[in-house]
């Protein structure tokens, strides 16, 4: 049954991912079809990723009151619909309009499982983090796979397809959830929607630095990710100079790392103290970004050895984040769906940044990319440790 639960779990969430990562190979053609420049079609991501951080807010709390099984077949059925609207869209504003809707109906399944999580093995945080481990893992392949796939659509059927298997996707997901996804939130268990009610649990969340520490922790730690895949398509096709069908060379070792990093993790868990883990993971980063930028300085960019330390860090993400997302949404085990919703649209809006106004400052270049990554590991390692020094006592040592 756990096995099931996380594998539907790591399902739901990819959603975002693929709709991320599978049309990266067609970028420049999307651009030539509509006739608009580099930065017009950028957006499309970072409109997907801003409307994908803003709702993320609210499918915490909606699933709060409504319950989780509703909301996330709602969500998904919005997202079927927008993904079928960008295949047949007839202009840039349209396909734009489509990605928006894409990425409001996108974020339920990430935020919705992580309470999900909370819900079922809130009595033990070992276990817990042990199954976000898991979720990461199968997550994972979705990265890897999606602009391998994108790029074999797009040269084979054009740009469109990518979004009608987006759209297919989603709805072998609404029936996967409405056959195999149990309720985890009972009916007296749920909050009343009442807005002053609501506004209150924001604010109270808002208002523990502990928390927001934490968030962003996590969040700028994914940013060296998010710089990554919003120069895929400049990364691999100007500066590694492959064809559309090459992302598999950046998106294999960099999300391999983090299925591997999550399978150990996973297994680590339930010996190893999540505070070691955090560091063991913090100093994986570390090494993996140095490594980076040392080859960088000393030898043009080219493959393996421009992406095999992207493999390194992200091995170090997957073991140090499941444990700092555990013990963030255990500060609020009365409102984990609103907690996991702040989490959430903390680290996409972080994302999102670092995608849609960051990255495109760097094209061109591979040692900026790797300087890029090495600084937002270092604040958020900053965030981490001014957190810990927040935390109680008996934290402290855990």
């Amino acid at each position: 049954m756990q096995r099931l639960l996380t594998v539907i779990l790591a399902c739901i969430g990819m959603v975002g991912a693929l709709a991320i990562d599978t049309y990266l190979p067609s970028i420049p053609a999307i651009g030539r079809e509509f006739g608009v420049g580099p930065l017009a079609v950028q957006q499309t991501l970072s409109v997907f990723l801003f409307t994908f951080a803003f709702m993320m807010l609210f499918y915490g709390t909606l699933s709060d009151s409504f319950g989780r099984r509703p909301v996330i077949l709602i969500a998904l059925a919005l997202y079927t619909l927008a993904s079928l609207g960008a295949v047949f869209a007839p202009s840039f504003g349209v396909l734009l309009a489509c990605r928006a809707l894409q990425g409001l109906a996108a974020g339920a399944g990430s935020v919705i499982g992580q309470a999900i999580v909370q819900d079922r093995f809130s009595h033990d945080q070992a276990h817990a983090q042990r199954i976000m481990s898991h979720i990461m893992m199968v997550f994972g392949l979705a990265p890897a796979i999606a602009p391998v796939l994108g790029g074999y659509l797009h040269v084979h059927f054009g740009w469109r397809s990518t979004f009608l298997f987006l759209a297919i996707f989603g709805a072998l997901m609404i029936l996967l959830v409405y056959r195999g996804l149990p309720e985890s939130l009972p009916r007296e268990q749920r909050h009343a929607f009442h807005g002053v009610a609501i506004a209150k649990n924001y604010l109270k969340v808002l208002r523990d630095p502990q928390f927001l520490l934490l968030s962003l922790s996590v969040g700028l730690a994914f940013s060296g990710l998010s710089l990554y895949i919003g120069s895929a398509a400049n990364f691999v096709m100007d500066i590694l100079h492959l064809p559309e069908t090459a992302f598999a060379w950046l998106f294999i070792p960099m999300i391999g790392g983090m299925v591997v990093g999550s399978a150990w993790g996973g297994k680590a868990a339930s010996r190893i103290a999540p505070g070691t883990m955090m560091w063991l993971g913090f100093g994986i980063m570390a090494a993996g970004s140095a490594i980076s930028i040392g080859y960088n300085l000393l030898f043009v960019a080219a493959v393996p050895w421009a992406v095999l330390p992207l493999a390194v860090y992200t091995f170090g993400l997957a073991v140090a984040m499941p444990a700092i997302q555990v013990g963030a949404l255990a500060l609020f085990p009365d409102n984990r769906g609103l907690a996991s919703s702040m989490m959430a649209f903390i680290q996409m809006m972080v994302f999102a940044l670092m995608s849609g106004m960051m990255a495109p400052l760097l094209f061109g270049s591979a040692l900026k990319l790797a300087w890029g990554v090495g600084g937002s590991l270092a604040v958020s390692f900053l965030c981490w440790r001014l957190s810990r020094m927040l935390a109680p006592p008996a934290e402290k040592l855990a």
